[in-house]
Parts: structure tokens; C-alpha cells; sequence
């Protein structure tokens, strides 16, 4: 199967978009304004009710905040995902072909993909990850025009640059996502530039924090919000190794939370039955930071493999194809359905603001809705949690991909195409709080556009039929370099 992109066709890529976009558009009616939740309230509550404060991404809170105020409602957001995510999916596909991926096949596989919910709902939904998966599709399609062009141009940089620093401002971690997928690409492409391209990318979402936000008046994050993973392995250790914790060490826990609350916190999958509990003291916590974080480093030290141990257990989203359904927290956290804000959060657990009930589900379409609502929860179900929910399947996949097609066409750059889901993959795996799909939400919808790429690669492809004999060339017309 040829490409759809060749000169004189592109009718292709803007009617795979505007599938693409009218299949979401229908999500989009079925659960307006947004699925959403407890995180997405917060995103909006402080925006309104002040002070600002960059706990999470203060690019999708002024976001959430600027269709709020103009429009009254948050349906804009989600419109403008669908519609970006749209453009980012067609990118990607349009990529792939050039680098040979059978153009129908990919063409299909692009446009079928939003009806899956993790595609579909997940887009609708009011997290800053999904302008942050968005912006990793975008690099993986960048990438791959690099890889079919074997050449990184001016816009390739400027363009992987500006996607980058976006990576940094959808979400704290999203330096070193940019980070390790510069460094990989640096290594595939040999371009020194690209490491200088990623280096000042991800540097101006740091600096942003540091000097323009607080002379902006946005609070820094507090430092429990910061550091709560370090908490994590602080309690998981105490819950398997209590003897390594002098009785100095006890007595500043207990400052911040009940022994048994450490305890009941210490399950490697999921830091949240520790710090999201009623006995835990975040003003002390935040009060005491210094001293735990002096803790941590110790336990660091002393017993690396634990630590260790534990970030690789709570990292399971990133490489483990299944749940652990014996483990508090670990089995994969998907998408929320509740109705309204109040069934998240309730009365004076977020500081409140007029104009809160945006924050309910009011579809525009009930038909659509009551297509769209069974269908989502019957993916939410166990049996296709390795298959829709759990990214790192896939991730395995893309790579697997990207390898054979860079040895079917004796081309290295294609590697680059999973970079991305290598940045993710590994910063997820260094540094996560919880078993959320949405973290690894990038790595299985590059890896679901790989498919026809990997199809692609196995499968010889054909010499062009001749017409006849191949004609004799004189020496001079060899050398020429003409037939």
C-alpha cells in the first residue's frame, strides 16, 4: 500500500482530520462541558477564589480561568482538545506514511481511534495532561518528518523547542519527559543543536517558576506538594523496615501524621492513603520539609534498594503491562463519572468560589450520551485494562515498531519516533505518585499509530512492475547519475 501524502492528495490528511475531530466532537456532546475531577476543580478554584498558586500548570489553569470569565462555562477547553488533538493525531498519521506505513491502513487506524475512550473520553476530559499528551504526539509526528526527510531542519528545532517548553508547562515533570527524549534524540540524529534546542526548552518552564511567576503573585507550590513522593518512600520503608528509624526519626513523623497513618501509607503503589487523609497534617508537613526530605537522603544512602524498590513499584504504570490487584492502589485508575463537583470534593474541601456548578455534567446531546456513557464504563472494566488502560504495553510496542522499520529501511532516525514515549516512560518510572492511566495516556496512542508502520515492516515490500527490459546505460550517463 502506497502513502496518502504524495504531492496532489491533501484531501486526505483534512478528511482524516475532520473524521478525527467529528468522532471527539461527538464525545465532546455526550459529556459536556468535560469529564472531569477532584484535580480539576483545584485547577479553577484558587484561579477564582485567589491566591493563584502553581501546584499544578498555570498554563491550563489560566486556561480553565479565561473561558470561565468570558464565556461562563469551561466547554471552550475541551473543545479546543478535541480539536488540537485532531490536528496532532492527523500529524502523526500523515508522518508515518511518509515514512512508509500503508497509507489506507493508517489513514483507518486514525480515524477509528477516537472511539475508544482513551482516546475519545479521555480528550474531553479537564486534566492538563491531555494538552501535555497532545504536545507529545505533536513530537512524535515531528519527529517523524525528521526521520523521512533524514535531515533536521530550522523548523524541525524551533518546532520540537516550542513542544518541548509546552511539556514543561502542562506538567511539573514535563522537564524530564523533554529531557530524556532529548537526550535520546541527540543520540539517534547526532545533532548537537537539538540538545541546545531541548536545554532552553526545558529550562523556561524552571525559570518561569522561579522569576516571573512570583512577581506575578502565583504562590509556589508548597512543599508536601513537591516533595510527597520522597513522603512515600518514607512510609513505605517504614512499613517494611521500622528498625531503621531511631526513635528522633519516629518523633518527626508523628509531628505530621499518626505511626499508623505512615503505616496504612506505606503501600509502594500509590502515595494517596498517606497524604490525603484527614490525620495528615500538611502544615506540618510543609513545616517540617527540611527535616523529612534530611530523612529521605539518609534512607537513600543507607538502603538505596529499597528506595529504589519502592519508586519502581509506584512507577508500575510505566512498565508493567497489568495491575497488581493484591496492592492497595495497584490496579490502574482510568476516568471518573460523577456527576458534579460536590460528589468530588463536597462542602469546604476546596475553597470555594461562585459559579462552581460549571463543574456538573450537562450533555448536549442526550442521545449521544446515552450511547457514549455504557460504552465508557463497560472499557473501564478489568477485562480490558491491559488492552485500553495500561500504557506500557504499548510503549514496548512502539519500540519494537520503530526498531524494524529502521532496519527495513536502513534509516536510524526513525528511532526517534519513540523518544517521546521513552522520556515518558522513564520519567514516569522515576518519579509518579499513583497508578493513573493518564500518565502513560502519549505512549498508547503513538504506539496504536505504530501499528500499521510495524504491519508495514514485516511485510517485503514490492519492486515496482517494469514495462519491459531494464534499457542499457551508456558509462557516461552512470556516472551521470541518470538511467
Amino acid at each position: 500500500m502506497g502513502s496518502d501524502t504524495r504531492p496532489g492528495r491533501p484531501w486526505v490528511a483534512l478528511a482524516t482530520f475532520l473524521a478525527v475531530q467529528a468522532v471527539l466532537g461527538c464525545w465532546w456532546a455526550a459529556f459536556y462541558p468535560g469529564l472531569f475531577s477532584r484535580d480539576s476543580v483545584l485547577y479553577l478554584s484558587h484561579t477564582v477564589a485567589g491566591p493563584w498558586v502553581a501546584d499544578h500548570s498555570v498554563l491550563y489553569d489560566a486556561l480553565l480561568w479565561l473561558s470561565f470569565t468570558r464565556t461562563g462555562d469551561l466547554g471552550a477547553v475541551t473543545f479546543a482538545q478535541t480539536t488540537a488533538m485532531a490536528g496532532a493525531l492527523t500529524w502523526l498519521a500523515q508522518s508515518l506514511k511518509r515514512l512508509g506505513a500503508p497509507g489506507s491502513l493508517t489513514t483507518a487506524v486514525a480515524v477509528l481511534m477516537p472511539l475508544a475512550p482513551p482516546v475519545g473520553a479521555f480528550t474531553v476530559t479537564l486534566w492538563k495532561d491531555v494538552p501535555f499528551t497532545i504536545c507529545a504526539v505533536a513530537i512524535a509526528a515531528c519527529c517523524a518528518r525528521i526521520a523521512a526527510g533524514r535531515a533536521v531542519g530550522l523548523p524541525a528545532l524551533l518546532g520540537l523547542g516550542v513542544l518541548f517548553a509546552l511539556l514543561g508547562l502542562f506538567r511539573a515533570n514535563g522537564f524530564l519527559v523533554a529531557g530524556v527524549t532529548v537526550l535520546a534524540l541527540v543520540v539517534i540524529v547526532r545533532r548537537v543543536r537539538l540538545l541546545l534546542t531541548g536545554a532552553v526548552a526545558a529550562a523556561l518552564p524552571l525559570a518561569l517558576s522561579t522569576l516571573v511567576f512570583p512577581q506575578a503573585g502565583i504562590v509556589a507550590p508548597s512543599p508536601t506538594y513537591v516533595y510527597h513522593t520522597a513522603y512515600g518512600d518514607i512510609a513505605v520503608l517504614y512499613r517494611e523496615r521500622p528498625d531503621l528509624f531511631t526513635p528522633a526519626d519516629v518523633g518527626l513523623m508523628t509531628t505530621v501524621a499518626p505511626l499508623r497513618r505512615w503505616w496504612a501509607g506505606g503501600t509502594c503503589s500509590t502515595i494517596n492513603p498517606l497524604i490525603w487523609r484527614r490525620d495528615f497534617d500538611w502544615q506540618q508537613a510543609d513545616a517540617r520539609s527540611g527535616d523529612l526530605l534530611a530523612l529521605w537522603r539518609r534512607l537513600l544512602v543507607t538502603e538505596p534498594g529499597l528506595v529504589v524498590r519502592a519508586r519502581l513499584c509506584r512507577g508500575a504504570i510505566a512498565w508493567r503491562p497489568v495491575g497488581d490487584e493484591t496492592a492497595t492502589g495497584g490496579t490502574t485508575y482510568r476516568l471518573s463519572l460523577r456527576p458534579n463537583a460536590d460528589t468530588y470534593v463536597g462542602p469546604g474541601k476546596v475553597t470555594d468560589f461562585p459559579g462552581r456548578g460549571v463543574f456538573s455534567l450537562r450533555p448536549l446531546s442526550m442521545e449521544l450520551h446515552q450511547v457514549a456513557a455504557p460504552w465508557l464504563a463497560g472499557s473501564l472494566t478489568p477485562e480490558w485494562d491491559r488492552i485500553l488502560w495500561r500504557g506500557a504495553s504499548w510503549a514496548y510496542l512502539a519500540y519494537v515498531a520503530v526498531a524494524l522499520a529502521a532496519l527495513a529501511r536502513r534509516n536510524r532516525l526513525v528511532l526517534g519516533v519513540a523518544a517521546v514515549v521513552a522520556g515518558q516512560q522513564l520519567a514516569v518510572l522515576a518519579n509518579i505518585s499513583a497508578q493513573d492511566f493518564r500518565y502513560m495516556a502519549a505512549p498508547i496512542l503513538i504506539g496504536a499509530l505504530l501499528v500499521p508502520l510495524l504491519l508495514g515492516s514485516l511485510v517485503p515490500r514490492r519492486r515496482p512492475v517494469s514495462d519491459g527490459p531494464p534499457r542499457r546505460t551508456r558509462p557516461r550517463d552512470r556516472a551521470a547519475g541518470r538511467p
